[in-house]
C-alpha cells in the first residue's frame, strides 16, 4: 500500500467512525423499543380492542366518544390561556429559545380551525404541517401523536367542531434566531417524527397494548417524563428518567426504586391518576395536577388500570440526583430535627408562621392528605426546583371527588430569599437530601412565569 493511498485509508476509517458516533448522538429509539415482541397491524391484534375508547365507556354518541380521546389527549391544558376559554389558545410557553403561543383550535373560520379539512387536520397531528404548510414546532407533540390512528384524530376533530367558535388570534411565536426558521421543523421531523402509527405487541395483553397507546400516543407522558437531547428530542434510551416541563421538574417514572416508582403499588399509581394525591407518595401540582384534573380524571377504571399495567412495565433508568424518599415523619416539635439547627434560622420562622399550620411539624396531616410532604418526590429533590415553583406560584389539586386543595402563591409577598429559604427549610426538615437553592435561582424561575 502507498503512502497516498495508507493516508486516504486512514481518513475514510475517521470519516466512518465520526458518522457512526454522530449517527449514535442523533438518532435516538422511538418510545417503545425498549419492548421485546412482534408488532402486528390492529386489524391483526385479536386479543382485544387497543385503539377508541375502551369497553367499559358506556356512551354510543360520537360525540361523546371524540371528547373522550380529546381529554385522553389532553388537549385543553395547552390551548387554553389561563382565565380563558377552553381550547381558544394563546397559552404562552416560554423556552430558552425564545416564547411560544398556542393556536386557537375552536371551529372559527378565521382564526381557529374552521376551515380545515380531515387531510389537513391529519397531516398536522401525524406530521407537524399547518394549513398553510408550515411546519409546526415540537412544543405540540405531533412525534407523540403520530401514532394515533386516523379514525382516533378525526374522532377528536369532530368533538373540537362541535365546540362554539371562538374568535381569537394568539399572539405570533417569538423564537430568536435560527429557531424562528420553521424549515428547520423539517430536518427535525425528518430524524423524529416516525410517522407511523401504533402497532401492539402480539404477545403482550390488550390491556398492556392499551396502555402503551394511552401514554405513548394520546397521552404523550414521555413529552414531559422523558430527558431531551441537545437537539430537543427524545431521549428514550434514558425512558421516563425525568424531564422539564413549564420549568417544573418531572420526575422519574420508570421502575427505579429510588429515584423512580418502583416502590409505588399499582392501587398507589391508580389514586395518584384519579385525584392528584397518594399518601406518603406525594400530591400532584403544577402541569401534573393540570393533567390530572383535564385528563386522567376522566378516564374509566379500565384506562387507568391499563396505563399503570405499561408504565409499571419500564424497566428502570436512575436519575443519579434523587435519593429514595424518606417516608419517616420529622419530630412533632418545631424545637426538634433540623429546627434545632440554627444554619436557617429565616426559613424556620417562615415555616412556623406561615407552612406549619396546614403541613405541620411532622408533615402528615390526616385532615388534609394533599397537604402531607412525607415520602413525597417534591422535598426529595434536592434541586428545590418543584418547591420553590409551588411556593411561588401556588399549587392546586382537584381530585374526582370534586375537593379542592389550594396552596396560596405566595411570589408576590415574599422576596426571592425568603422563598429560598422557606424552601430549603422545608426539605431539609422532610427530604431524604439538604437543598442549597439560592435567592438566584428562585429569580430565574420567577422570570420563568
Amino acid at each position: 500500500m502507498t503512502g497516498k493511498r495508507r493516508v486516504w485509508t486512514i481518513v475514510g476509517i475517521i470519516v466512518l467512525v465520526a458518522a457512526v458516533i454522530a449517527a449514535w448522538v442523533v438518532i435516538r429509539p422511538g418510545p417503545l423499543a425498549w419492548a421485546d415482541g412482534k408488532r402486528v397491524p390492529v386489524a391483526q391484534f385479536t386479543s382485544g380492542k387497543v385503539t377508541g375508547v375502551p369497553a367499559d365507556f358506556e356512551s354510543t354518541d360520537p360525540l361523546a366518544r371524540g371528547k373522550y380521546l380529546t381529554e385522553a389527549a389532553d388537549c385543553e391544558a395547552c390551548h387554553t390561556v389561563e382565565g380563558g376559554t377552553p381550547f381558544a389558545g394563546g397559552r404562552p410557553f416560554e423556552t430558552e429559545y425564545g416564547t411560544l403561543y398556542s393556536p386557537n383550535i375552536t371551529p372559527d373560520q378565521e382564526t381557529g380551525i374552521g376551515s380545515w379539512t380531515d387531510a389537513e387536520f391529519l397531516r398536522a397531528v401525524h406530521e407537524g404541517v399547518g394549513k398553510d404548510g408550515k411546519n409546526l414546532y415540537p412544543a405540540f407533540p405531533y412525534n407523540s401523536y403520530t401514532y394515533l390512528h386516523d379514525e382516533d384524530v378525526l374522532a377528536i376533530k369532530a368533538y373540537l367542531f362541535s365546540l362554539a367558535p371562538v374568535k381569537n388570534q394568539p399572539p405570533e411565536t417569538t423564537l430568536r434566531a435560527p429557531y424562528n426558521n420553521r424549515g428547520l421543523m423539517k430536518v427535525w421531523g425528518a430524524l423524529y417524527n416516525p410517522k407511523e402509527r401504533f402497532q401492539p405487541i402480539a404477545d403482550k395483553s390488550a390491556s398492556w397494548n392499551r396502555g402503551a397507546y394511552l401514554a405513548e400516543a394520546l397521552g404523550h407522558c414521555g413529552d414531559c417524563h422523558t430527558p431531551r437531547t441537545m437537539l430537543q428530542a427524545l431521549d428514550n434510551r434514558r425512558k421516563y428518567a425525568g424531564g422539564m416541563a413549564e420549568g417544573w421538574r418531572a420526575y422519574n417514572l420508570s421502575s427505579d426504586k429510588e429515584s423512580g416508582i418502583g416502590n409505588w403499588s399499582a392501587e398507589d399509581m391508580i389514586g395518584y391518576l384519579k385525584t392528584g394525591h397518594t399518601q406518603n407518595r406525594g400530591s400532584a401540582f403544577g402541569p401534573m395536577a393540570q393533567a390530572v384534573h383535564l385528563s386522567f380524571q376522566k378516564l374509566t377504571p379500565s384506562d387507568v388500570s391499563a396505563i399503570v399495567e405499561y408504565v409499571r412495565s419500564v424497566p428502570a433508568v436512575s436519575t443519579p440526583d434523587l435519593p429514595a424518599p424518606k417516608l419517616e415523619p420529622a419530630p412533632d416539635h418545631p424545637s426538634q430535627g433540623v429546627a434545632a439547627d440554627d444554619s436557617n434560622p429565616q426559613g424556620h420562622a417562615i415555616y412556623a408562621s406561615m407552612c406549619a399550620g396546614c403541613h405541620s411539624w411532622t408533615g402528615v396531616n390526616d385532615l388534609v392528605p394533599h397537604s402531607t410532604l412525607t415520602g413525597t418526590r417534591a422535598v426529595n429533590d434536592p434541586t428545590a426546583t418543584n418547591v420553590a415553583l409551588a411556593v411561588l406560584r401556588g399549587a392546586s389539586t382537584l381530585p374526582a371527588s370534586g375537593d379542592i386543595a389550594v396552596m396560596p402563591a405566595f411570589g408576590q409577598a415574599w422576596t426571592d430569599d425568603e422563598i429560598a429559604a422557606v424552601s430549603n427549610y422545608v426539605i431539609a426538615r422532610f427530604g431524604a437530601k439538604p437543598s442549597s437553592i439560592s435567592g438566584a435561582d428562585v429569580a430565574k424561575l420567577r422570570a420563568m412565569r
